[in-house]
C-alpha cells in the first residue's frame, strides 16, 4: 500500500499549490445539482485546497481534510471552510451527516476497503460520493507528445506507483461500490505556457521520486527536445486536460 506517499506532495507544497489545476466552477456546480442537500461536503485528501475553494461556493460548510500539514498550511482559507489533519482512511467521526464526499485526484492513494467503509458512515443514506482525475497531460501535437511520452514511460517509467494504473486508466478500473451516476465530461486548464507544463510536470509523486533518487531533475533530460518540438509547432494554449470522474448515491 502506498498511500503514505502523499507526504511526497507536501515536500514540494508550494509548488503543488501554485501549479496544480484549479477545478472548474460548473464541475462543482454540477455536483450540488446533484447532491440532495447543501449543507456539509467532504474534501477528502484535500491537500491545498484546490476543490475545497470550489465546493465552499455552493455548500454552506466544507470540511477539508489532508494528513499533510504542510499542505493545509498553503490552503486559502473561507469562513465556510474547515480543514483538518487527518487520514482519509480515518473516518470523520461526525454526529451530523455529509452530503457530499469529493475526492480531487486523491482516491487512488487511499487504503479504499477502509475509506469506504468511513465514507458510507460519514455519508447520509441518500448522499453522494465523487472522484475525479486527470491522465497524463497530452498537448495533440505529435512530437511534443512524443517528448512527454518519453519522460512519461522511459525515464519515469520505475518510479510510477501501483496506483497509477488507475489515473492513467481515467478511473474506469477503480472499485466503486456506489450506484453510480452518469456524469459530464469537465474539463480544467493545466498550462498557459511551456514553463507553466513543466511546473505541473514537477509535481507529479514519479517526478518526486525520481529527483529523491538521483538527486536531478528528470525534467531537464527532456528541456531541449521539448524546446525544440514546442517551437517547431507550438500547441494550443492554454492547455487543458479532461477530468474522468466517477460519482455515485450511498444506498442501503
Amino acid at each position: 500500500m502506498e498511500a503514505r506517499q502523499t507526504m511526497l506532495f507536501g515536500d514540494k507544497a508550494d509548488d503543488y499549490r501554485a501549479f496544480r489545476p484549479h477545478y472548474p466552477d460548473a464541475l462543482f456546480a454540477w455536483l450540488a445539482g446533484v447532491a440532495k442537500e447543501r449543507r456539509l461536503a467532504w474534501d477528502c485528501g484535500a491537500g491545498s485546497g484546490q476543490a475545497a475553494v470550489g465546493l465552499a461556493r455552493h455548500f454552506a460548510r466544507v470540511l477539508a481534510t489532508d494528513e499533510d500539514s504542510r499542505q493545509l498550511a498553503r490552503a486559502p482559507t473561507a469562513p465556510n471552510i474547515d480543514y483538518r489533519l487527518a487520514r482519509a482512511e480515518a473516518g470523520l467521526g461526525l454526529r451530523e451527516e455529509v452530503d457530499l464526499i469529493a475526492c480531487a485526484c486523491s482516491i487512488h492513494w487511499f487504503d479504499l476497503p477502509r475509506f469506504y467503509e468511513g465514507a458510507r458512515r460519514a455519508l447520509r443514506p441518500d448522499g453522494v460520493i465523487a472522484a475525479w482525475t486527470y491522465d497524463w497531460p497530452w498537448t495533440q501535437i505529435a512530437e511534443i507528445d512524443r517528448v512527454l511520452l518519453r519522460l512519461k514511460e522511459d525515464i519515469l517509467g520505475p518510479f510510477w506507483g501501483e496506483n497509477a494504473s488507475l489515473y492513467f486508466n481515467r478511473y474506469e478500473t477503480l472499485p466503486f461500490p456506489f450506484r453510480e451516476i452518469e456524469a459530464p465530461l469537465f474539463h480544467t486548464l493545466v498550462a498557459h505556457s511551456k514553463s507553466d507544463l513543466l511546473s505541473f510536470l514537477r509535481t507529479w509523486s514519479a517526478v518526486e521520486k525520481y529527483r529523491l533518487r538521483f538527486d536531478s531533475d528528470p525534467l531537464a533530460l527532456i528541456d531541449q527536445e521539448l524546446e525544440d518540438a514546442w517551437r517547431a509547432q507550438p500547441p494550443a494554449l492554454p492547455l487543458s486536460v479532461p477530468l474522468y470522474l466517477r460519482c455515485g448515491v450511498n444506498t442501503p
